[in-house]
């Protein structure tokens, strides 16, 4: 019988409490074990010396030395999957951007204590965070990955999209509403653990007249603000943060606000977006499987998607309803994704026309789009 091997996990924040938190919440997931914790970047160096984890979760301010300058000084010499821990703050969200690109995996928020729903919530986003961040391909680093998601373990019940919005109608051939060809196609994205970094690859590709594209990133609330603002700089096209009834036009790129759904709805040919409160769907908030299903829904043919690095399978359902309303769906493929499960799910489902690179991906949905 081959033994399981547990995800070990060194917890480094300067809160006793936090250190507490976490502690139990990862112990209490069978395929994670919390090798250590750490007061600050000095301690944990020499806990690294004695065994090196799987996966580190950090904390951004920390007495001695900062978090970013330890995640950018382990990854210059012994890079190790890292999930940096913070507050909910608008002010720190830039910092924890840059820590995305020092080479962070992911960013999770420390839980709130003594409020049942909320600290649950907290649970499974924190052991989904190891688990993806456990698998990940980190830059520099030799070490072989593990294969931890054999394991299978989902304690709590997933929901699906039928928690947010009914299924679309099985149309045979056409014909509908959502079916009906528009002077517009619109791309709707998914991306999840990796997804930072390959957006701003895909972004930075289009041209500034490419049709109307709506994202869900999973990304912590108040990060999706700062993380817009960062592309828009960066783009030919528009990006922002998706409010309530904003149009889905040309040169327009809408990124889901953390912690909230992110509906594609339509009114004649005029496309927008709904963002409405909800429970995690496919665990988590925005889904990807919310934004698929609605595109199939409300775009139809006239929608693209495509799905991109992410662990887990939110998005694949959705991608599939996509694909039988008669939309043209892409995914990344395994090489260039950090973490090959959102895809991969996908595919599995027999639901993806193209397969393509990350550097590719731009060209393949402007194509599609263009049918």
């Amino acid at each position: 019988m081959i033994a399981i091997r547990k995800i070990r996990v060194l917890i480094i924040d300067d809160s006793a409490t936090v250190r507490q938190t976490l502690s139990s919440i990862l112990a209490s997931d069978p395929q994670i074990e919390v090798l250590g914790v750490a007061s600050d970047p000095f301690v944990a160096a020499k806990r690294i010396a004695e065994e090196i984890p799987d996966v580190i979760t950090l904390d951004v301010e920390m007495p001695r030395m900062d978090g970013i300058t330890f995640l950018r000084k382990l990854m210059a010499q012994k890079p190790i999957p890292v999930v940096m821990c913070s507050s909910l703050t608008e002010a720190g969200s830039e910092t924890l951007l840059q820590a995305l690109e020092a080479g962070a995996v992911d960013i999770i928020l420390k839980p709130k204590i003594g409020v049942a729903d909320h600290l649950l919530e907290s649970k499974i986003r924190i052991c989904d965070a190891v688990k993806a961040a456990a698998g990940a391909k980190i830059a520099g680093s030799k070490r072989p990955i593990p294969q931890f998601s054999a394991l299978g373990h989902e304690p709590e019940k997933k929901l699906t999209a039928d928690a947010m919005l009914p299924p679309p109608p099985i149309q045979k051939g056409g014909g509908g509403r959502a079916m009906a060809r528009t002077t517009e196609s619109v791309i709707c994205v998914g991306a999840s653990t990796g997804g930072t970094e390959a957006l701003r690859v895909l972004l930075e590709a289009l041209p500034p007249d490419s049709p109307g594209m709506v994202i869900v990133q999973h990304m912590p609330e108040k990060f999706t603000a700062s993380f817009a603002m960062r592309l828009d700089s960066l783009c030919a096209v528009e990006v922002k943060e998706a409010e309530d009834g904003d149009t889905v036009r040309r040169g327009r790129v809408l990124i889901a606000p953390g912690n909230k759904h992110t509906l594609l709805e339509r009114s004649g040919a005029r496309y927008y977006v709904s963002v409405k409160d909800g429970p995690l769907v496919s665990r988590h908030r925005p889904s990807v499987d919310v934004l698929f299903r609605s595109a199939a829904r409300s775009a139809g043919s006239n929608a693209v998607g495509l799905i991109m690095t992410g662990m887990g399978d939110d998005g694949a359902r959705g991608m599939a309803e996509m694909k039988q309303a008669g939309a043209f769906t892409v995914a990344q493929d395994e090489a260039t994704s950090v973490v090959f499960g959102m895809p991969k799910e996908a595919i599995a489902l027999g639901c993806i026309d193209r397969i393509a690179p990350l550097q590719n991906l731009a060209t393949e949905v402007l194509r599609a789009a263009s049918r």
